[in-house]
Parts: C-alpha cells; sequence; structure tokens
C-alpha cells in the first residue's frame, strides 16, 4: 500500500551548502557535480548546491562558482545558491545561477558573526539584490537564520520575525525560509510561527530549515508542513551544522523526511540509491550517519519493504 503526507511539501536537499559547512576539506567539483546529477535523478527536484560565503571562512565550499559552471542551464534551474550581499548575486548570476537565497539572521549578534553586519544593514541591502537577480530573470528567497533561537542572545521573539518578513525593503523575494539554525525549536511553535507568517505576511511560499539537534527535526518538518510550509529543507545522512552557532547539530536527514512524507515518486528502490550516496558521501567525508532511516535500512526486518535487501548490505 502507498502512502503520502497530506498536505505534501517539496524536500530541498541542501547537502552541497549546509551539509558540508562543518566538514575538512573540500569535495572536488567534479564530485559535486555527480552528486547533483545523481540527486536530480533520483527524484528531488531542488536543491541548494553552494554558497558565497568568503572561501577563507568557509572552506569547503570554495568551488561554488565553479560547480555552478558545469551545471547545465536546465540543472541550475532547480538548484539554490545562498547569498549574502548583492555582489555575490551578481558573481552567481554570472555563473548562471538564477536562484539565489540571500540570507540574514533575526538576531543582530548572529548576523554580525555569521555575515559582519547589523540584521537591518542586511535588508538595507536587500533591495539591490532583488533588483540584480530580476534583471537575469531570477528568484530570490529572503532566509531568516535564528528564527527561534540565538546562540548568543537566547530566545528569539517572534514578533521580530514577523516585523522582518513585513519589510518593505523584502518586496519581490519569492519565498521566505524560517531556520530553526540550533535545532531548539518544538512542533508547536515550528506550527505557530509557521501559521503566523503565512496569514500576517505577503503571500509567498514559505520554506521551513530545520536542525535535528534535540531530536526533532522530522517532528518539527511536519508540523510545518502542517502549518504551510510548502517546502523543507534536509541533507544527506544529516549531515551540517552552522560554524557561527555554537551547539547546532547536523540538519534533519533527507532520508528521514522522505520515509516520513513519502512523496509519489519515492520507492524503496529510490532509498536504495540514497541510501548508497548518502553512505558514501559520509564515509569520503569521515562522518557520522545521523539517519535513522537509514540505519532502520541497513537492519535485518527484510519482511518490511523499506529495508534493503542483503545482497545490497
Amino acid at each position: 500500500m502507498t502512502y503520502t503526507f497530506t498536505p505534501t511539501a517539496i524536500l530541498r536537499d541542501v547537502t552541497l551548502r549546509d551539509g558540508l559547512q562543518l566538514t575538512n576539506g573540500m569535495l572536488p567539483t567534479d564530485e559535486k557535480v555527480r552528486i547533483v546529477r545523481e540527486l536530480l535523478d533520483i527524484g528531488l527536484t531542488e536543491l541548494e548546491i553552494g554558497s558565497l560565503a568568503r572561501p577563507d571562512v568557509v572552506p569547503p565550499l570554495a568551488n561554488t562558482i565553479e560547480l555552478a559552471t558545469r551545471l547545465t542551464s536546465e540543472e541550475l534551474e532547480r538548484c539554490w545558491v545562498w547569498v549574502a550581499t548583492p555582489r555575490h548575486v551578481q558573481r552567481a548570476a554570472e555563473a548562471g545561477v538564477r536562484n539565489f537565497q540571500y540570507c540574514l539572521s533575526v538576531s543582530d549578534a548572529h548576523n554580525m558573526a555569521n555575515i559582519g553586519r547589523t540584521t537591518d544593514a542586511s535588508l538595507e541591502a536587500l533591495p539591490k539584490a532583488i533588483e540584480f537577480a530580476m534583471d537575469v530573470g531570477g528568484r530570490i528567497e529572503l532566509c531568516l537564520a535564528t528564527t527561534f533561537t540565538c546562540p548568543f542572545d537566547g530566545a528569539v521573539d517572534p514578533d521580530r520575525v514577523l516585523a522582518i518578513a513585513n519589510d518593505s525593503r523584502a518586496v519581490g523575494t519569492a519565498d521566505i525560509v524560517l531556520c530553526d539554525t540550533l535545532g531548539q525549536a518544538v512542533p508547536a511553535q515550528v506550527a505557530g510561527l509557521v501559521e503566523r507568517v503565512a496569514h500576517d505576511s505577503p503571500s509567498r511560499r514559505i520554506v521551513f530549515h530545520g536542525h535535528d539537534t534535540w531530536g526533532l527535526g522530522v517532528a518539527n518538518s511536519l508540523a510545518a508542513i502542517a502549518a504551510g510550509a510548502a517546502v523543507v529543507d534536509g541533507t544527506l545522512g544529516g549531515l551540517g551544522g552552522c560554524p557561527f552557532a555554537p551547539g547546532a547539530s547536523g540538519n534533519t536527514a533527507t532520508e528521514d523526511l522522505l520515509f516520513a512524507t513519502r512523496p509519489e515518486w519515492f520507492t524503496p528502490e529510490s532509498l536504495r540509491q540514497l541510501v548508497g550516496l548518502s553512505e558514501r558521501l559520509l564515509a569520503d567525508l569521515d562522518e557520522p550517519m545521523r539517519s535513522k532511516t537509514v540505519q532502520g535500512a541497513r537492519s535485518e526486518a527484510y519482511a518490511f519493504d523499506w529495508v534493503l535487501p542483503a545482497s545490497t548490505v
């Protein structure tokens, strides 16, 4: 019997950006190209493939521009790149990127640590970033880090989130991304904030970006979907974390989110392909496997359709 999660949402895999931020070394561009194409072939519809952050600050993402130039325009239509300034948008656009995730933190303290300016300064630059994106026929997201808690200031007031969501300088953004950067939110908080943003700010696609630090990544993502989020983010094997957010662990695992939501394209064969990709990548990076779905798929409960056959173990 086939089960799907209603209401449905798109799963965006962000392994090649958020997933790689805290890893050692840099994946070769050829390997990143292969991962992009394998994920798209498996069935994922959207990916985040890198960042224009300073390469000396986030070395694993230093070849993002090179990666973008290696992808086709059709592939890039399904890929997002993290940016924080109008110049980032210009540089990414010159490489063929058309989907830009403009990130700032709700908390000034985290924005200073992450981007080197106040939240208001990031907002002040946003209209120019929107203009540059529009000039190339692109889309730009308003991505809000530390939407629930800040590693330096603690709890974040939801009213501040709504004020930024309603800021006139964000007019023209296609999506709004609500990030549980530290993975400290609980489902009721997530549902409540998504509902407020949906009802009390301009109509945009809502994206929920969760971390699994306290074990609630999947639960929070499902709560976000039920409250109106159209997209949730995940990484292969739960890889990831923020270098400027002490205490944050990996993202919610892509495999766990897909197993929970069961989009129509996701089958035991799709899972087998994802598990193979995920295990190879994490082994190459010497990172632990955090996905419960992958662990379950590698069990010996072979009567369950989603457990991988012994020959593939």
